[in-house]
C-alpha cells in the first residue's frame, strides 16, 4: 500500500501534511534569498578579515570541513586555486586529533567552515594549525562557537537558526561567504538573491522530478569544475533525506571507470555550468544520454525535463549557490513522496562530535 504524503493538484503537499513532515527543511529552503541578501549586507565585515588575511601574504591554503560544510570547502579549493593562483588543500583533521601531527604551517590560511562550529575535531585541529605558525579563519553559522574561538579570525554567517537535520540555508551562506572572503566583488553577487528566489520558484519541474525517481535504488551525480561540489551536495542531501545509495564523482573521474553502472535503471543527475567545466561534462553527458542513460541535467541549459537554474546577472563563480537549490528541493520532494520525513533523518544529529 502506498503510504506516502498526497498532493494537490499543483504537486504541492496539503496544509495538514505541510505542518509536520519536512515543514522545517521546506520553510528553511525558502528562507536563501533573504539570507544570501543580508550577508551582501554584510559583506565589508568580510573585507575586514580578506583584507588581514591579505596582510599576512600566505602561500598555501588549508580547508577543514565536515559534512555538508566539506563541499563548501571543495568549493573554496577550486575559488582559491582559480581565482587567487595559490595552491590548496583539504584537511584531514585526524592527523592532528588522533595522530598528534604538529606541520610546519608558517604563511599557511588555515579556513574552517562549519555549520555548527561544534564538531571536536575541527575546533581542535583549528587550535593546532594555529599553534603551528598558520593564519587561522572560522567561518561558522553559531558565534562563540569552539571553531569560532579557536581561530585568529572568525565570521558568523547570521543564517538563522537550522533545525532541520539537512542542512540548506548554512551550506549556500557558507559559498557566498568563501566567495566574499577569497576575493569575489560583491558587485557580482548583487543579483543572485532575486536569482535565488527565482531559481526555488520552479516546483512543477522539481515535484516531475521526484516523481520519475521515487522508486530508484541508485543513482549517480556528477559535474566538474565548479559544479563538482554541487553534485556531492546533492548526493549527500539525497543520501541523508531519502536513504538513496547516491555516489557523486567529478565528470572525468566518472568516466574513469563508475561510469559501467550507469543503465537505464541507475539515473544520472548531471549538474552543468555554463562556464569551461560544464562545457567539458555536457560533452560526456551526452553521449551517455545516447547510449540509453537516464539523465537529469541540473543547469541553466536544463532542457523541458530538467531543474533550470535562473542565472541572470550572477557571475559563473556563484553558480553553486544557484545549483544547489534545486536539488535541496528534490531531495525534500523525493524524500516526502517516498515516506520519510527529511527534517529528522534516521540516525542522524544536527551536531555530529566527531573527534
Amino acid at each position: 500500500m502506498d503510504h506516502s504524503p498526497s498532493t494537490t493538484s499543483d504537486g504541492s503537499l496539503p496544509m495538514s501534511e505541510t505542518m509536520t513532515a519536512g515543514a522545517q527543511m521546506a520553510a528553511e529552503i525558502a528562507e536563501q534569498p533573504d539570507v544570501l541578501a543580508r550577508l551582501l549586507g554584510r559583506a565589508t565585515e568580510i573585507e575586514e578579515v580578506a583584507a588581514a588575511v591579505r596582510r599576512r601574504k600566505p602561500r598555501f591554503v588549508l580547508l577543514a570541513a565536515r559534512g555538508t560544510s566539506d563541499h563548501a570547502a571543495l568549493y573554496a579549493k577550486y575559488l582559491v586555486e582559480i581565482r587567487l593562483g595559490l595552491p590548496a588543500g583539504l584537511v584531514s583533521p585526524s592527523t592532528m586529533t588522533l595522530y598528534k601531527a604538529k606541520p610546519d604551517l608558517s604563511d599557511v590560511l588555515f579556513v574552517a567552515v562549519s555549520q555548527s562550529g561544534g564538531s571536536p575535531d575541527l575546533a581542535e585541529s583549528t587550535a593546532v594549525a594555529r599553534e603551528c605558525g598558520a593564519t587561522t579563519v572560522a567561518l561558522t553559522n553559531v558565534p562563540g562557537s569552539p571553531v569560532h574561538e579557536a581561530a585568529d579570525f572568525s565570521f558568523a554567517l547570521e543564517a538563522g537558526e537550522e533545525l532541520a537535520v539537512a542542512a540548506t540555508k548554512s551550506y549556500t551562506a557558507e559559498l557566498l561567504a568563501l566567495y566574499l572572503l577569497l576575493g569575489g566583488d560583491p558587485a557580482g553577487a548583487a543579483a543572485l538573491p532575486a536569482a535565488a528566489a527565482a531559481t526555488l520558484d520552479n516546483a512543477a519541474a522539481v515535484h516531475a522530478a521526484a516523481a520519475r525517481y521515487r522508486f530508484a535504488n541508485r543513482l549517480v551525480t556528477t559535474g566538474r569544475g565548479y559544479s563538482y561540489p554541487s553534485a556531492r551536495e546533492g548526493a549527500l542531501k539525497l543520501m541523508e533525506t531519502s536513504y538513496l545509495s547516491a555516489h557523486a564523482f567529478s565528470t572525468a573521474d566518472l568516466l574513469h571507470g563508475p561510469v559501467a553502472m550507469l543503465d537505464s535503471n541507475v539515473p544520472l543527475i548531471a549538474v552543468l555550468s555554463g562556464d569551461a567545466g560544464g562545457d567539458s561534462a555536457r560533452a560526456a553527458v551526452d553521449r551517455l544520454r545516447d547510449t540509453g542513460t537516464d539523465v537529469l541535467v541540473v543547469g541553466p541549459d536544463a532542457g523541458e525535463r530538467g531543474l533550470a537554474l535562473v542565472t541572470e546577472g550572477v557571475v559563473p563563480e556563484l553558480a553553486p549557490v544557484l545549483e544547489i537549490l534545486p536539488l535541496q528541493q528534490f531531495a525534500w520532494r523525493l524524500a516526502l513522496d517516498r515516506g520519510a520525513d527529511p527534517d529528522r533523518p534516521r540516525g542522524l544529529a544536527k551536531v555530529t562530535r566527531t573527534r
